[in-house]
């Protein structure tokens, strides 16, 4: 995609799953990547990828919980590939189901603190440079838990709403200014947060609750990312997009 290509992307959680997709993906169509993540060893085989296939990306360390480490984050990335013109605002972490009267204080802080505070100081620091460089196109990783309700899951479920109304908030403030913000909200997706469901549960929730009857994959988002993100979806702002499946259709 010609509006992709030579600059530069910033992907949160980029070690794995959705956002390892996206970058690669984004990567594939031109972009200059940074893989942003905690996590060292797999970021950076996400920049190998890249790379064997004849793409451009840097690995910058990033806990998105810390807004210093953020604010460093985007100064690093502008250095390095130079104007930050795409972010995918994905790392984010999954949590133990349990009735929210059991919920203990530091689970609840710690899902705030990564999976919304994380999404917001990142939107702060790339809006303040996109208006900068003339503007630019953000992808905020939210899930299906964001536009309903999830019995046991309300640490996660209330970050996640809360993701959507920085998506929408944002998407006003910035729309005559350059800046696109919205949002993909992914259903029931093969990524490491399914990892503590056990596989007679997965199976059972996907047979019950999915019409297409499958988890969707990692590339299925990516590539709905990568269509907002580009001109392609030139008058889409504020929007959330479920991809579930059609779980949402009923």
């Amino acid at each position: 995609m010609d509006s992709i290509k030579d600059k530069c992307a910033v992907v949160t959680g980029a070690a794995s799953g959705i956002g390892q997709a996206t970058a690669v993906l984004l990567a594939k169509n031109g972009a200059k990547v940074i893989v942003s993540d905690i996590n060292e060893a797999a970021a950076e085989e996400t920049v190998k990828m890249i790379a064997e296939a004849g793409g451009t990306a840097k690995f910058i360390a990033c806990n998105v919980a810390d807004k210093d480490a953020v604010k460093e984050l985007m100064v690093q990335a502008i250095a390095a590939f130079g104007p930050v013109k795409f972010a995918v605002n994905n790392a984010g972490i999954g949590g133990v189901l349990s009735p929210l009267h059991e919920i203990k204080f530091e689970n609840w802080d710690r899902m705030i603190a990564i999976n919304l505070s994380g999404v917001f100081y990142c939107m702060k620091e790339e809006i303040s440079a996109m208006l900068h460089h003339g503007g630019g196109n953000i992808v905020n990783v939210a899930s299906l838990a964001g536009l309903g309700g999830v019995p046991g899951g309300s640490p996660y479920c209330a970050a996640k709403h809360g993701v959507v109304g920085l998506t929408r908030s944002a998407s006003m403030e910035y729309a005559k200014l350059n800046i696109r913000v919205n949002a993909v909200c992914p259903g029931w997706t093969e990524t490491a947060i399914l990892d503590g469901l056990s596989p007679e549960m997965l199976d059972t929730s996907v047979r019950r609750y999915v019409p297409m009857g499958r988890l969707g994959k990692p590339m299925e988002v990516a590539e709905t990312i990568l269509w907002l993100l580009s001109d392609k979806s030139s008058f889409v702002n504020g929007h959330c997009l479920a991809i579930d499946g059609g779980m949402k259709a009923s």
